[in-house]
């Protein structure tokens, strides 16, 4: 197979990945309760290693793709922003994962601290730039699919940046305890990264010529 066709399937395989150990992990760890609580709080405590290499896993998985994608996506007429966002998504769930969250503020969370460090606002600040990076090139590649004809595509992709960005924003409502969401907020995130990965499996597994 070609280096592009091995690229490509490390996108494919980094969302099921991802989401297999936090569902695991998550079943596995006394006293986590997956409803409420952030899938970063697995990062912390003794087998807080386990998150933690998850999210530099699958990041680096995630990074091949994205070299994978500059090159799967030429017959497309693809610009740089592309591949660039994937990798700032795969660089976001790097340093998500060398970095442990402080959980400050969330309310019955018994892994929360009272005081922030600079680790957790690192953390913080490359979760946002996963998030953000993705939900970005959701909407890039709807209007790059459109422009190439490919409007089931272009819908997709659409629908679920708009599916990401919604989710984002009730979850994160949630872990402030501003609403009501607060008891479900663990499931919301869930639901909302499922949703971000899965587009980003199909689009990989779509351009191996499988979809």
């Amino acid at each position: 197979m070609a280096i592009q066709t091995y690229l490509l399937i490390c996108g494919a395989a980094a969302g099921p990945l991802f989401i297999a150990v936090f569902f695991i992990e998550g079943a596995l760890r006394p006293g986590y309760s997956a409803m409420r609580q952030a899938v970063s709080a697995l990062s912390v405590g003794t087998r807080g290693w386990i998150q933690q290499g998850n999210f530099i896993v699958v990041g680096l998985l995630l990074l091949a793709y994205a070299f994978g994608l500059r090159l799967a996506l030429q017959p497309y007429g693809a610009s740089f922003w592309e591949s660039f966002l994937v990798a700032t998504y795969a660089v976001g769930l790097i340093g998500a994962g060398v970095f442990v969250t402080d959980m400050v503020g969330v309310p019955r969370d018994p892994t929360a601290r009272s005081t922030r460090t600079r680790a957790g606002i690192a953390h913080d600040i490359f979760s946002l730039l996963a998030f953000v990076s993705l939900a970005i090139s959701s909407f890039i590649f709807a209007h790059l699919f459109a422009t190439s004809g490919s409007c089931a595509w272009s819908l997709y992709c659409i629908v679920s940046a708009i599916c990401f960005v919604v989710g984002f924003v009730l979850f994160a409502r949630g872990f402030a305890g501003a609403s009501r969401l607060t008891s479900i907020a663990g499931l919301l995130q869930r639901l909302t990264i499922t949703i971000g990965w899965l587009w980003a499996s199909l689009l990989a597994i779509h351009l191996l010529g499988i979809l």
